[in-house]
């Protein structure tokens, strides 16, 4: 089973509740902790990065286990996952950043690359039992 998309009725029905479930969880932090104007938008990398060892846990785990029921990687990593952490709302920051503080828009970009990758890879480490 692929971690980016199901095509069963059962696949794409858990990727759209968890999707529902991590968007309102995304959305209800960056509002009651909203970015100020012009600074640096820490919710949102936040959760990307937090999402990012979510997933790589969750992907070590299921490897581990030599997977689980038919609904919970589409659910959990597809959608819970894939719709908790959010490149759009990273690309739009950077935009706003970029006008007025390209230097911090360039650091912003170059830390959520590296810190989402390094919390995945630890994730994946914790998942898989390597810690």
């Amino acid at each position: 089973m692929s971690v980016t998309s199901s095509t069963q009725p059962l696949g794409l029905w858990a990727v759209a509740a968890g999707g529902a479930v991590g968007t309102a969880a995304r959305a209800g932090l960056v509002w009651l902790l909203p970015a100020q104007a012009g600074g640096l938008p820490a919710t949102v990398f936040a959760v990307n990065v937090v999402g990012a060892l979510a997933l790589g846990w969750l992907v070590g785990r299921w490897e581990r286990r030599a997977g689980g029921p038919a609904w919970q990687l589409p659910f959990f990593a597809t959608g819970l996952f894939g719709s908790f952490t959010t490149f759009s709302t990273l690309a739009l920051d950077l935009v706003g950043l970029a006008g007025p503080r390209p230097a911090m828009a360039l650091a912003y970009a170059l830390a959520s690359v590296a810190v989402g990758w390094g919390a995945a890879a630890a994730g994946w480490s914790l998942g898989r039992g390597r810690a």
